[in-house]
């Protein structure tokens, strides 16, 4: 399993067998994401689409996809499918929490999270989208991921590590409007059992930033993303010599793999 960072909560997973599942689209107007993964001859090659909510930092960059790539399936929350099938999104794939879909080399479950969902909250009047998710990615031979998707503390956490046992997590852990470095360090420790950790929900700074022009825009209109800004360090840093969890700090637009065996490393 190969897992490439597109930036802030937006990641792109690639299956053994080189399918390609992407998470959250939020691209050009995403200060994280490389403009070559903003572009019509990389997300023609996408295989299906996992929304977690409908904010505008998990789903402004569908409307991309879905001009270069009409019928590619869109899995996520009843609700907010809804929605979208109203708008004439061809290939929606409703969940809902427990629910599965079987992309073949890979099964993923809808689980709880703890968080708000509202669609077009910058363009107007927000319309409600449903409830949140996370999302249990159970790749064939190979690990599973728990994406957390945006959200608090919760003890279903414990529940869905104990029954699902993933491997890898992804978490939010950038405060203000998710769970911060502190909750998700807890979590961690005493809620999941998982063998790596990837920080998620932060922002780039103006030096590491593919995008820094957006980054000034994003500043200048929500200046609140300035919280949020190398979050994830702080996350590192709080879990710093935990043997059981390696933390993985992915920086924007990098690629790693995940292999499945405890012996092999990390590489990009």
């Amino acid at each position: 399993m190969k897992i490439l960072r597109l930036g802030h909560a937006s990641y792109l997973l690639t299956s053994r067998k080189g399918k390609k599942y992407l998470v959250d689209p939020f691209l050009s107007a995403n200060p994280g994401c490389p403009k070559e993964y903003t572009k019509s001859e990389f997300l023609k090659t996408v295989d299906a689409v996992f929304v977690t909510h409908a904010h505008f930092d998990h789903t402004s960059g569908l409307d991309e996809v879905l001009h270069a790539n009409p019928e590619v399936p869109v899995i996520c929350q009843y609700d907010f499918g809804l929605l979208l099938m109203q708008n004439g999104v061809q290939n929606v794939q409703l969940l809902n929490y427990g629910g599965s879909v079987d992309l073949g080399d890979m099964k993923a479950v809808m689980v709880q999270a703890v968080h708000t969902s509202s669609y077009r909250e910058t363009e107007g009047q927000p319309v409600y989208a449903g409830q949140p998710a996370g999302y249990v990615f159970d790749f064939e031979g190979d690990r599973t991921l728990y994406h957390s998707g945006d959200t608090a503390m919760t003890l279903d956490m414990k529940l869905i590590q104990e029954f699902y046992q993933p491997d890898v997590a992804i978490l939010s852990s950038s405060g203000q409007f998710v769970m911060g470095p502190e909750e998700a360090v807890y979590v961690v420790k005493n809620l999941l059992d998982v063998e790596y950790v990837i920080p998620n929900h932060h922002f780039p700074n103006e030096t590491n930033a593919p995008q820094p022009e957006v980054l000034q825009q994003m500043l200048e209109q929500f200046p609140v993303i300035q919280s949020m800004i190398d979050a994830d360090k702080t996350f590192i840093k709080l879990l710093d010599n935990y043997e059981k969890t390696t933390a993985v700090q992915i920086s924007f637009g990098e690629e790693i793999e995940l292999a499945k065996s405890q012996t092999d490393k990390i590489g990009s």
